[in-house]
């Protein structure tokens, strides 16, 4: 019984031979196959194929980084465009609520006029090919020739100043857009409270079709300054100075705000209504200079981008905590407004030096640019230029700072440019003079560029309101509305100055603006 049960229990093991000699079988039956081709007639049937798809895989990668530097660069341009918020908010923040509704709509419009005017001539003076001083082709409408993205050897065009990077034409413009729109931005603090709506207006297309692209050119386009070895990365000068020195311009030909200065030179504090709308414009800025800055590398470039980053936010770090206890020693008080410069001031200054220099140069850089805006507010106001925001102790003053610092802390080639080393690096005093040079260059050009522009303004159209017209806010006169209606407000007794104008030649006494009660 046994026996029979085990016979019958092997039986699971035929199928199990017969399963593995299938193949063996099928293999039998196969014909023999043909003898291999040679060897060399292999290899050049393989060759081309394999050198088509190399050739398959650089296209798709070139094609990836020409999307991934569009889309980083694209990303950082709405960034700095949205700094025309923060701009907004500063400066109305740090004026009286009379004047919110005009500098608010100062700021908003400016950027449309930028937009045309850089579109119309301002790409073609500082991107066309030309000669050193301007560009003369591809002037008009961005109309000139350009095979974009190509690059270096490859790019056939007339803008090829910038060809040094792989995007789109129409994504180069819009991002050298935005910083021309920021440089006319700067002169709405400058010349706030008093200046004609319709006078700013025509100002800032003549600044960004014209001077800005021009001094722009110097620098960026190939001119004679990037010739000379000047280097400016993300604006310092091109941007921050240029502003500065225009809002200096209508600032000498306007003059103070009535009430500003007594009439023994001392200085009649005029506070902003809005520290909230300040402060909160000084964080949008922040967060904008990570554009302004980083984005310069128009590339996604990693290891520059991440440099960049840390230089920017490092010295916008030091500069409001130095400018905070700056203030604090010399005001008695930690003032806030002073705080909020004082953190521009170290972004200012940081943003031609900070793809050249180390993170813990743009520490110090930072450091000192706090200082120098707490400093320079006292000393503009000592000299009686009246600039209610301080636009031109943050942008002029560290503007200048920063393009120095270039010369005083570059580390040659840190991410990758070869700028040579600046003075506190072994590189003696060769890189410095040369920003100097160029700093000078561009704050003269700049300064009679924008006093002609004024001038004539001023000869035709007028620059400066009415003083019943400033006493009672440019918001009713220009623009007959106000910030707040609805909301019941206590304004300032403005008979201090009603009393300076008289002193000032006025003949007519003003009352001042009522309690608004709705």
């Amino acid at each position: 019984m046994s026996r029979t049960k085990l016979s019958w229990g092997g039986l699971w093991v035929l199928p199990l031979v017969l399963l593995l000699c299938m193949p063996i079988a099928i293999l039998a039956q196969e014909p023999t196959p043909a003898a291999p081709p040679a060897a060399g007639a292999a290899a050049q049937t393989a060759a081309p194929d394999l050198a088509a798809q190399v050739a398959e895989l650089n296209m798709k990668l070139g094609n990836s980084k020409v999307a991934m530097d569009t889309v980083w660069t694209l990303i950082t341009g709405f960034l700095v465009f949205w700094m025309n918020a923060g701009f907004a908010l500063v400066e109305s923040g740090m004026c009286r609520v009379k004047n919110a509704v005009n500098i608010l709509s100062k700021n908003f419009i400016v950027f449309a006029l930028s937009s045309l005017a850089f579109f119309v001539v301002g790409w073609g003076v500082m991107f066309g090919d030309g000669n050193g001083f301007m560009g003369t082709s591809g002037l008009w409408l961005l109309g000139g020739a350009d095979n974009s993205p190509a690059t270096g050897a490859d790019y056939m065009g007339v803008y090829t100043a910038i060809n040094w990077t792989g995007i789109p034409l129409y994504a180069k413009f819009f991002f050298q857009l935005v910083f021309a729109g920021t440089a006319a931005t700067i002169v709405s603090g400058c010349v706030a409270e008093r200046v004609k709506y319709i006078s700013f207006i025509l100002f800032s297309v003549l600044l960004v079709g014209i001077a800005y692209p021009i001094t722009g050119h110097w620098i960026w386009g190939g001119g004679w300054l990037a010739q000379m070895g000047f280097f400016d990365f993300a604006g310092s000068t091109v941007v921050h100075t240029v502003g500065g020195v225009a809002g200096l311009a209508g600032i000498l030909l306007l003059g103070p705000r009535i009430g500003k200065y007594k009439r023994d030179g001392s200085v009649n504090p005029i506070p902003g209504h809005s520290m909230t709308s300040a402060t909160l414009g000084c964080l949008i800025l922040w967060l904008g200079w990570f554009g302004f800055n980083p984005g310069s590398t128009m590339a996604a470039d990693p290891g520059a981008i991440s440099h960049i980053l840390n230089t920017t936010n490092l010295a916008g770090a030091m500069g409001l905590l130095t400018a905070t206890a700056t203030a604090w020693i010399a005001l008695g008080k930690p003032d806030l407004g002073m705080t909020i410069n004082g953190c521009l001031a170290g972004l200012v200054a940081i943003t031609a030096p900070c793809a050249f220099v180390s993170l813990n140069s743009s520490l110090i850089i930072g450091g000192v640019a706090g200082v120098i805006v707490v400093g320079a507010v006292l000393f503009f106001d000592k000299v009686k230029i009246d600039d209610p925001v301080g636009a031109l102790a943050v942008h002029l003053a560290n503007g200048v700072f920063g393009t120095l610092c270039v010369g005083l802390f570059a580390k040659d080639k840190i991410t990758g440019v070869a700028t040579g080393d600046g003075l506190f690096n072994g590189g003696g005093f060769k890189l410095l003079s040369v920003q100097a040079m160029g700093s000078i260059s561009v704050i003269l050009f700049t300064l009679v560029s924008a006093l002609i522009f004024w001038a004539v303004i001023k000869a035709t159209l007028g620059l400066r309101v009415s003083q019943e017209e400033e006493i009672n806010g440019l918001d009713m006169g220009e623009h007959g509305m106000e910030a707040y209606a609805g909301f019941q407000l206590n304004t300032t007794d403005y008979s201090t100055m009603t009393a300076a104008a008289s002193e000032l030649g006025g003949q007519r006494e003003f009352v001042r603006a009522p309690k608004l009660e709705r």
